[in-house]
């Protein structure tokens, strides 16, 4: 009897989620690489997303942003574009260079809080692995979700690079996301791959996070 009201109990947990999932909204960051669009077509069946990419265009051209329209086509959503390449020279000129790549993705997500926020979003979505690249050691990814207050959702968390590989050719996304990563260009020879989140805060206080992430916002704004 007990077995039969846990199962139950657990049963009727996950439909209420699944039907609470389907009626959200989900903001998911697209970076033009192979990661990001598989966590989208995990997420999609789900529930409706929409793409927001940050580009450094004034850097490194429009490769990203020309891979990211096409993959949000063919994720059936719509894109939006904020060229962050001023706040990317801030974080270089004014912060700890080890810590380049968690200051970058911290940024993009406190500005994507905003913009949730603002446009109504109900949760975040990223393509982020563990412990694939140096900003998504276990200690990194505390530090860049530090202080957030809306659901980050990481379907790629667990998965081996392979796996997503695999995923990506299945949803015809590969051949469009292979190629540079263009968010390296700035970064350091040999960045952080453990942080605390305190010198995090020190560290996005030298750059003018506030200050950054208000211009990011009225850059979406405006177009």
């Amino acid at each position: 009897m007990h077995i039969l009201f846990i199962y139950w109990f657990f049963n009727e947990l996950f439909l209420t989620y699944s039907v609470v999932f389907f009626f959200m909204k989900g903001l998911l960051l697209l970076s033009g690489g192979i990661d990001s669009p598989v966590a989208g077509f995990l997420v999609k069946n789900k529930t409706e997303i929409s793409c927001l990419h940050f580009s450094s265009e004034k850097i490194v051209g429009r490769e990203s942003i020309n891979k990211s329209e096409k993959l949000a086509e063919k994720l059936n959503s719509k894109l939006l574009v904020i060229d962050f390449s001023f706040a990317l020279q801030e974080i270089v000129n004014k912060t700890d260079r080890k810590f380049y790549f968690v200051l970058m993705k911290r940024l993009i997500i406190k500005t994507a809080e905003k913009i949730c926020e603002k446009k109504g979003f109900d949760f975040i979505v990223t393509g982020e692995n563990l412990g694939q690249v140096s900003s998504q050691t276990l200690d990194n990814l505390v530090s860049i979700s530090f202080g957030i207050n809306i659901p980050v959702v990481r379907p790629l968390l667990a998965f081996d690079k392979q796996e997503i590989i695999d995923l990506a050719k299945e949803f015809n996304t590969y051949k469009l996301s292979v190629g540079p990563e263009m968010c390296d260009v700035l970064g350091p020879k040999h960045p952080a791959t453990k942080s605390f989140h305190l010198k995090v805060l020190e560290e996005e206080k030298k750059a003018g996070f506030d200050e950054l992430i208000e211009r990011l916002v009225s850059i979406l704004e405006k177009n």
